[in-house]
């Protein structure tokens, strides 16, 4: 990369500190934005990375400090003023009407006008250029609440290409992406810094912040504690900055049961028209991958298994048929699920952790009075477990880091005591340092003789957790590896449709 220019940051903070109550999360950080550069901005959950861009898109003020835009000091009294000055951020959160359709989303507030009525069709066909343009074949006719996560996250990026962004600021872009459609991503990322757009770009990811940035500032407990050329950091440098430890062993030792009885057995099991005639076994003690392809029909597959999606096919829990129909009937015959969408699905956002933590187990703290006191034992030992790190008990859910919010959507199932845990995506928008310790508490509840399902998109997850791994493909179970098998080679062929095939 070549030098900074002596011409003053797009965007810049200086000394900048946030105080929630008498917390302060912000301790005096500096940190400029450079036209035509992407820097990236990594570190833990609950670093302070969200704060400093909400502070710079003007959704939170400083406690002190200040913001220069141009080099000229600046107060954003909202986020709509920072728009209209051309700064913009993306959030990892959806900033979506749910109801509207996407067009509607894209010109939100923004509305193209002829005269005093709304020009519809320049809406539309703009809309549709820039759909085009980030390559996704969703329709501008398209009701929000129906299109797919990934579709969602496209939509966001199309609204922040519609305003002509001078600053663009983006969360977790790629966290929802499939491999395609993060590629289209990084391309749109070249063309906006290539035109003199300033790029802060956060990402858990730390191959893509060594492909896309070219500058690296780290923050961990709201401070800045490196700023660097990315050719200066290898991606365990940065790992090590990040959490201010050696990670070298990221994955726990594999511990394979010997011997161990099947406590799952699926077979001929079918999902409507997504998932066909699947088959595979689970025994006691064991971490079971899934990997596939996005649209494979993993998730369809668990669905199934706990009655949330229509099925049809045999299964057998420690030898016995049975029949699931709902949640209840799974959780009944020891069968819990960790849904991958834990802010829509997992948990109440606006409810404290006590009433998050037992509200898979009620039955376990009275039935015509909750016993409050047994509860906040149960969340003292679920803080301790896992790790749980807040600034009090009666936070809302929806004000923890996303690590956080994983460890108590583990902690929330397992107080249900059940047998076979199906996790989906587990460190889904997690940092390094989070994601290790929750690759330590899967490994050690199957040590203690739970049996794990685990659907991950992430292939070194699957390969460095798994005791086999099922790959699936269009609907259809197309491999079931294990010992040396389990590598990247062949459950991407396996995933393709390749496996069988002479390689070119």
């Amino acid at each position: 990369m070549s030098a900074l220019p002596d011409k003053p940051a797009a965007l810049e903070v200086k000394d900048v500190r946030r105080s929630f109550g008498p917390v302060e999360v912000l301790h005096g950080v500096d940190l400029a934005l450079h036209s035509g550069e992407v820097h990236a901005l990594i570190g833990e959950n609950g670093a302070g990375k969200s704060t400093i861009m909400k502070i710079m898109a003007g959704y939170l003020t400083p406690t002190s400090g200040e913001v220069l835009l141009n080099g000229k000091p600046v107060t954003f009294a909202s986020s709509e003023e920072a728009e209209n000055k051309g700064v913009i951020l993306i959030h990892q959160e959806f900033n979506l009407a749910e109801q509207l359709t996407v067009e509607e989303n894209i010109f939100l507030g923004r509305e193209l006008k002829r005269g005093f009525f709304l020009d519809k069709k320049a809406m539309r066909a703009e809309a549709a250029r820039l759909l085009n343009e980030l390559e996704t074949r969703v329709s501008p006719d398209a009701r929000v609440s129906d299109i797919s996560v990934s579709d969602k996250q496209m939509v966001e990026i199309a609204k922040a290409l519609s305003r002509n962004a001078r600053v663009l600021i983006m969360d977790e872009p790629t966290a929802v992406l499939t491999t395609r459609e993060a590629e289209v991503l990084f391309r749109q990322i070249e063309r906006l810094k290539a035109k003199g757009t300033a790029i802060l770009y956060t990402s858990h990811k730390l191959d893509e912040v060594a492909r896309i940035a070219d500058r690296i500032t780290v923050f961990r407990d709201g401070s800045r504690v490196v700023v660097a050329n990315t050719g200066e950091m290898t991606e365990d440098q940065m790992a090590q900055a990040m959490v201010g430890r050696e990670l070298s062993n990221l994955f726990p030792p594999k511990v394979i049961p010997a011997n161990a009885e099947t406590v799952l057995s699926v077979k001929d099991f079918s999902v409507g028209s997504i998932v066909t005639n699947a088959s595979f076994d689970l025994k006691r003690g064991e971490i079971l991958g899934f990997a596939g392809l996005v649209g494979a029909g993993r998730t369809e597959l668990m669905e199934g298994l706990i009655g949330v999606r229509q099925s049809a096919g045999q299964v057998e829990i420690n030898g016995n048929p049975v029949s699931i129909s709902t949640v209840s009937d799974a959780r009944r015959a020891g069968v819990v699920y960790l849904t991958e969408d834990r802010k829509g699905r997992g948990l109440l956002l606006r409810k404290s952790m006590r009433e998050n933590l037992t509200l898979l187990a009620l039955n376990r703290f009275g039935r015509l009075a909750i016993d409050s006191k047994g509860e906040d034992k149960a969340l003292g030992k679920a803080i301790s477990e896992f790790d749980i790190r807040a600034p009090n008990r009666a936070v809302l859910v929806g004000n923890l880091s996303g690590g956080n919010q994983q460890k108590l959507l583990l902690a929330k199932t397992m107080l249900a005591e059940p047998e076979i845990v199906i996790i989906d995506e587990p460190t889904r928008g997690i940092d390094i340092g989070t994601k290790q310790q929750i690759y330590n508490f899967i490994q050690n509840l199957a040590a203690s003789g739970k049996s794990i399902i685990m659907i991950s998109s992430e292939m070194a997850e699957v390969i460095g957790l798994s005791h086999r791994v099922v790959v699936m493909r269009s609907g259809r179970v197309t491999g079931v590896l294990s010992g040396d098998e389990i590598n990247e080679d062949l459950i991407v062929r396996h995933a393709m449709g390749l496996e069988g095939k002479v390689a070119a």
